[in-house]
C-alpha cells in the first residue's frame, strides 16, 4: 500500500510539472512517505530529516520538505515540532490535495492535512506514476475498522471506505489496454471489501476474470475473519484469480490472540485454511507472525511453531513486537526480555527456511508457467518472474519480454526462489 501511495504522489507531481531529480540536493521538493507500522521505521524518518536539514542551509537551491503516509497521519504537527524544517504535511488520505499544500507552504501558510474522511483512491481520469507493466497495483478499499491492540493503522489510515465496483473496473479494462497483465488489488483488510451497493471481493474478482488482456489477478492482506465460503470459491473457479494467499495469523496462542484482539482462535485459522484447501487444494499461504508480544510465555510461543509446522506455509513474514504509541499494548508490561525475543524470532526463521527448502524441492522437475516482469537482480542475462503460487522464478531470458507467460522447468531450487530453462511456446 506504501508503495502504491507513492505511485499516487509521483502522478499527482507529474501533472504539476514536476520532474524526478536526480538527487536530493538537485531537488525543489522532497517528500518522505512514511511507514509507522514499527518502531524502527518511525526512527529512520526522523534520521533521515536530520540528515536533510543541512539543505536549508545551503547558498544554492533550497528545497521545500514535506512528510507524507501514515507516519504523517499519526504525528501531524509533532513533526513540525521535532523537524522545524519540514514545510508540509499529509496523510494518506489526502494525496490529492498535495497541490493546495505545496502552494500553502510557498505562502507561508499551514500546510498539514492528515484528515481521515478525504478518499483519496484515484478513479482512472487521475494520473498515477506506475511501474512499468506487466504488475499494477490497484486500491479498492483504504482505513481499518479493526481494533487489534497492536495495530496503528486504524488510527493511521481512519475507518474503511471501499471503492465502487464499477470505477475498479474500469480502471482494470485501462490497465489492460496500456499493456498491464496482472492487477494486484489493496487494501488493509482487502477481503472486507464491500461497495456502496454491497458487492464483495468476491464480485470484484468475477467481474476482472473476463477482461481481455489480464492474465493474472492477485489480493492483498487477507483477515481471517473475512475469509468467506464465496471468496474461497471464486479463488478455485476463476481462471486468473492466482493460487496464492496472504493470510496473516500473527500468533500460533489463543491466549496471545486474545489479547491482541484478533476476533478467532487458533483452530478458527486452522479450520479456516483446510476449508481453503478443499476448495483450491494447491492453494500457496504465507501468513505474517509477531514474536514477543507483552506476556507472550515460552508455551504460547511453542504453539506458534506449532502452527507453522501444522499449516505448512509457503512463506512466513516474521517480526519481532514493536510498540506503537496511542495503542493498548504500548501500556501492558511487556514481560519479555530482547534476548528472548530475537532468539524466539531466529527460531521462527530456521523453521520457516526448512519448510520453505522442502516445499521448493518438491518442484525441481516440475513445469511452470511463470509471468516475467524483468531482470533478475543476482545473475547476468536472467529474467525474474512469478508462478501462480507466488513462487520466485530465475530463468534465461533468451529474448522473452516483461509479460510474457513463459513455461519453466525447475532446475534448482532454494530457500526463496527456483531457477529454471524455459521450454515449450510463450504466450
Amino acid at each position: 500500500m506504501n508503495v502504491h501511495d507513492s505511485e499516487k504522489i509521483a502522478g499527482v507531481l507529474d501533472a504539476l510539472g514536476y520532474r524526478r531529480a536526480p538527487s536530493a540536493g538537485e531537488a525543489d521538493l522532497i517528500l518522505l512517505n512514511t511507514c509507522a507500522v514499527r518502531e524502527k521505521a518511525a526512527h529512520k524518518v526522523f534520521a533521515r530529516l536530520g540528515a536533510l536539514r543541512g539543505l536549508k542551509r545551503g547558498a544554492g537551491r533550497v528545497p521545500r520538505i514535506g512528510v507524507a503516509g501514515c507516519l504523517a497521519s499519526l504525528e501531524g504537527e509533532e513533526i513540525l515540532r521535532r523537524a522545524p524544517h519540514v514545510d508540509l504535511i499529509v496523510g494518506p488520505r489526502a494525496i490529492m490535495r498535495l497541490p493546495g499544500l505545496i502552494e500553502a507552504s510557498r505562502a507561508g501558510r499551514r500546510a498539514v492535512d492528515i484528515a481521515h474522511h478525504i478518499d483519496s483512491t484515484p478513479d482512472p481520469s487521475n494520473r498515477i506514476a506506475r511501474a512499468a507493466p506487466p504488475h499494477a497495483y490497484v486500491a479498492i478499499v483504504e482505513g481499518c475498522n479493526k481494533a487489534c491492540t497492536f495495530c496503528v493503522v486504524p488510527a493511521a489510515r481512519g475507518r474503511e471506505v471501499s471503492r465502487d465496483l464499477d470505477g475498479v473496473v474500469s480502471e482494470i479494462r485501462h490497465l489492460a489496454s496500456s499493456g498491464y497483465a496482472e492487477i494486484e488489488f489493496l487494501g488493509q483488510t482487502v477481503n472486507a471489501y464491500r461497495d456502496p451497493r454491497g458487492r464483495t471481493l468476491a464480485d470484484l474478482l468475477s467481474a476482472a476474470d473476463g477482461i481481455d488482456g489480464i492474465q493474472r489477478l492477485r489480493f492483498k492482506t487477507s483477515h481471517p475473519l473475512h475469509m468467506s465460503d464465496a471468496l474461497m470459491k471464486a479463488m478455485a473457479e476463476l481462471r486468473s484469480v492466482v493460487r496464492h494467499l496472504h493470510l496473516p495469523v500473527q500468533s500460533g496462542s489463543d491466549a496471545v490472540l486474545a489479547r491482541m484482539r484478533r476476533g478467532y482462535t487458533r483452530e478458527g485459522y486452522a479450520g479456516k485454511i483446510r476449508r481453503l484447501r478443499e476448495f483450491v487444494p494447491d492453494i500457496s499461504v504465507s501468513t505474517d507472525v509477531i514474536v514477543g508480544f507483552p506476556g507472550e510465555t515460552e508455551r504460547d510461543f511453542q504453539h506458534t511453531l506449532d502452527l507453522i509446522e501444522e499449516i505448512g506455509f509457503d512463506a512466513v513474514y516474521s517480526f519481532v513486537y514493536s510498540p506503537r504509541p496511542g495503542t493498548p499494548s504500548a501500556e501492558w508490561d511487556d514481560g519479555v526480555t530482547s534476548g528472548e525475543k530475537a532468539q524466539r524470532l531466529s527460531r521462527v526463521q530456521r523453521l520457516q527456511e526448512r519448510i520453505q527448502v522442502a516445499h521448493n524441492a518438491a518442484w525441481i522437475g516440475r513445469e511452470v508457467d511463470v509471468l516475467a516482469e524483468g531482470p533478475a537482480k543476482f545473475g547476468r542475462g536472467l529474467m525474474t518472474g512469478r508462478t501462480v503460487h507466488g513462487q520466485i522464478v530465475n530463468f534465461p531470458a533468451e529474448g522473452r519480454r516483461a509479460g510474457d507467460i513463459v513455461p519453466v522447468r525447475v532446475e534448482e531450487a532454494g530457500p526463496y526462489s527456483l531457477k529454471g530453462r524455459p521450454g515449450g511456446a510463450v504466450s
